[in-house]
């Protein structure tokens, strides 16, 4: 049984120890990372998964960003992450599906993220052809979900 709660502040270090062991050494080189510096995460819709004795289990959350020269409004989501001790539970889906449902409650029409395509079309995720994430991203991976007909450019800082 798990409890998906809002990540609160006193989370922080305990959500990041988590995707510093799930995701490789230099994490925060990644571009998705450029897209998030100065940029608070949409706090209303990142979430963490705590097992019945409060052991933190896994972690979503979403960043605002702007496409193309309109500066079109989308969420980034990710990081995500399940302990490698509690993968394969379906925790990752339950938490994607907490932050999306948020997502469409508060009134985000598109959610962006850059992953493996066929574990997120399970999710309705589809490649967004003529949206570009940041170099260096591999275009295949960059993939949408929601409101994206005509929308295209460069996906930019939330900041700018």
């Amino acid at each position: 049984m798990y409890h998906l709660l809002r990540e609160e502040p006193d989370d922080r270090w305990e959500v990041e120890a988590l995707y510093d062991l799930c995701f490789a050494p230099g994490r925060e080189a990644l571009s998705s990372y450029r897209l998030r510096d100065g940029v608070p995460a949409v706090r209303d819709l990142c979430h963490v998964a705590r097992d019945g004795d409060g052991i933190l289990a896994g972690a979503v959350r979403f960043w605002p960003v702007r496409v193309g020269e309109a500066g079109v409004e989308a969420l980034l989501l990710g990081p995500i992450a399940v302990h490698p001790t509690r993968q394969g539970e379906g925790l990752g889906g339950l938490l994607m599906e907490q932050g999306l449902s948020r997502a469409r409650e508060a009134g985000w029409s598109r959610v962006m993220l850059v992953g493996d395509a066929p574990y997120y079309a399970k999710f309705g995720f589809l490649p967004l052809r003529g949206v570009q994430m940041p170099p260096p991203t591999n275009p295949d991976r960059v993939l949408g979900l929601g409101d994206w007909p005509g929308v295209t450019g460069q996906v930019m800082s939330w900041a700018h």
